[in-house]
């Protein structure tokens, strides 16, 4: 019998993509690992550029994922003892484990990165490879590295909250613009080159909005200096490469960042991160603020001056501040951020408290009982995750994001005082559309929602397809992007209230929300309520921006009538201002 093999968990393909411009693009198309901006599940590319001169150079090695298979293509691509110069973007333990098992094979190697990088990466030498010899060239500004015959690299640094070594690297022979983490996309079935700039751009607003919507202002500072240097195409450290339209991703950095920067309402976000799990938390959090309609300003607390946490915490409406515990205590730079917090921030602020530890907690009882003793009310409840955190812990601290925005807006409201005005004639008459009453239900690996829905319709018949309009701060939201899979639940007159009570309830961040509620599995892998009308089942298609909601077009895939005798319960309602 013939059988056909299995598809590859991982491959790392080699494209020449200019004269003596090398793209090895390392793909694995599994989740690597439970981050926020890895959710979507559509895999990921780790980017690696090799570029010729005289001398030569390595752009952005992958991570240890990659490490065995990286070295085999990279050797037959070129003998190892050619590399002159190893440039790196960004620092982070996983792909230290690559860099080691280069320097090893290539002892006089340099190995290029900026300051904040050389610190960081003496660190990691210091624990996690005690006797390794390392090169380290350290970038201080827009230097310059001559490969010779003609070929001049320019070093950009590009620092923000998240990435404090960054480094981004224009190639003047080839115009082409090396931004490691700027204008990626975690998706691994890619053409190498995005021309278009609109068939990943879910990919890549997905990727903004977790790992640049809270950190905007740096963000549009790096923007400004990336604009000096006018690239024919942009390598980013994940996803296709870009050109032609695929520049576009530029101007749409702007405008999301200007939607950020125009909220009302802020929120602080302080943290240090020893080992990365506590900067994991804070992204997370920060992805379910900003989700909600609330800005984020992030502060790195190992990297800001006391004038700087000072100056945000002063004009923000709210602060959460995240530690790790070392030695069982907060680092210094944490100790330093709390006490300007205590002496700089009203009263009035909503707080919150989160952070990882490997045996103790110590630093996070602090932060909670430093702050709960000065009279702060807190957003959500501390969050304590020990060792590195899980996708379901992931969902937990974004729905208590979303609840922490939610309860920021309820305050201001509530000292407004203001009267609700009379609904105009318009709002009056948007009132009058009515919708059937549903419950959408989803779940994917450890993570589950719901909500009751009546913004539903029908939008199609071949295929049989239908549209569910859904608020941004909603926490299933994150579970409604095109491929992924949910259920529609539509209620039955003679019996919705219960249902319609119980997920109406506030439920608390990462909560069950199906406790005493009957359910069963449908083929999608969601749940069906064994109490509705009738269920259908659901994959997404696309989805389109709207002002404060999605709205989200799907192929019904499946579905039964459970009680042919009962009616539709239907949502009347007599303005169009709130459902």
């Amino acid at each position: 019998m013939t059988t056909t093999p299995a598809a590859p968990v991982r491959d790392i393909q080699t494209i020449a993509i200019a004269p003596e411009t090398w793209f090895l693009r390392s793909r694995s198309f599994v989740r690597l690992k439970f981050e926020v901006e890895y959710a979507r599940q559509h895999g990921t590319t780790s980017n690696a550029f090799l570029l010729r001169g005289e001398k030569t150079v390595l752009l952005t090695p992958p991570g240890e994922t990659f490490t065995a298979l990286f070295l085999a293509e990279l050797e037959r691509l070129i003998p190892l003892g050619d590399i002159d110069y190893i440039v790196l973007g960004h620092i982070n333990p996983n792909r230290f484990k690559t860099l080691v098992a280069l320097v090893e094979r290539i002892p006089n190697v340099a190995v290029v990165c900026s300051n904040p990088g050389a610190i960081a990466l003496r660190s990691l030498i210091e624990s996690e490879a005690p006797g390794l010899t390392v090169q380290i060239q350290v970038v201080r500004g827009q230097e310059a590295l001559d490969l010779g015959g003609g070929r001049l690299l320019q070093f950009i640094p590009t620092p923000t909250p998240r990435w404090p070594e960054g480094l981004c690297v224009f190639d003047e022979r080839t115009a082409m613009l090396f931004t490691d983490k700027f204008f990626g996309a975690h998706v691994a079935d890619t053409p190498v080159f995005d021309d278009s700039g609109s068939r990943y751009s879910e990919d890549s607003r997905y990727y903004y909005d977790c790992l640049m919507a809270n950190q905007v202002r740096q963000v549009e500072a790096v923007l400004d200096r990336l604009a000096e240097w006018p690239a024919r195409a942009i390598a980013p450290v994940h996803g296709p490469l870009l050109r032609s339209g695929g520049l576009d991703l530029i101007a749409y950095y702007r405008e999301w960042n200007r939607g950020q920067i125009e909220q009302t309402l802020s929120v602080a976000l302080l943290f240090a991160s020893a080992y990365g799990s506590t900067a994991t938390l804070a992204q997370a959090l920060a992805h379910g603020i900003t989700k909600a309609g609330v800005a984020v300003e992030t502060i790195n607390c190992e990297h800001a001056t006391p004038e700087e946490i000072r100056e945000v915490v002063s004009r923000t409406d709210g602060f959460l501040i995240g530690s790790p515990t070392l030695g069982g205590h907060a680092p210094t730079p944490i100790q330093t951020a709390l006490g300007i917090v205590l002496a700089t921030a009203p009263k009035a602020q909503l707080a919150g408290v989160f952070g990882s530890f490997g045996w103790s907690g110590e630093a996070i009882d602090l932060l909670e009982n430093k702050l709960r003793n000065a009279g702060y009310s807190f957003g959500f409840e501390p969050i304590r995750v020990k060792f590195k955190p899980t996708a379901a812990t992931l969902q937990e601290c974004e729905e208590a994001g979303i609840d922490f925005a939610q309860a920021l807006k309820k305050t201001r409201k509530a000292r407004q005082g203001r009267v609700p005005a009379a609904a105009t004639p318009v709002e009056q008459a948007v009132g009058r559309i009515v919708g059937s009453l549903c419950v959408v239900t989803a779940r994917e690996e450890d993570t589950s929602s719901a909500m009751l829905a009546s913004w539903v319709s029908q939008a199609t018949f071949n295929p049989p397809g239908l549209t569910v309009a859904v608020a941004k701060d909603r926490a299933i939201e994150s579970l409604m992007y095109p491929g992924q899979n949910f259920v529609l639940n539509i209620l039955a007159e003679e019996r919705y209230l219960g249902l319609m009570k119980h997920f109406l309830k506030p439920f608390g961040p990462g909560e069950d929300r199906f406790v005493g509620v009957s359910t069963r599995v449908a083929a999608n892998g969601s749940p069906i309520l064994t109490d509705a009308l009738a269920y259908i089942e659901c994959q997404v298609a696309e989805r389109m921006e709207c002002g404060d909601h999605w709205l989200v077009y799907c192929v019904a895939e499946g579905g039964d009538v459970l009680d042919a005798n009962g009616r539709t319960a239907v949502h009347f309602r007599t303005t169009g201002t709130r459902y």
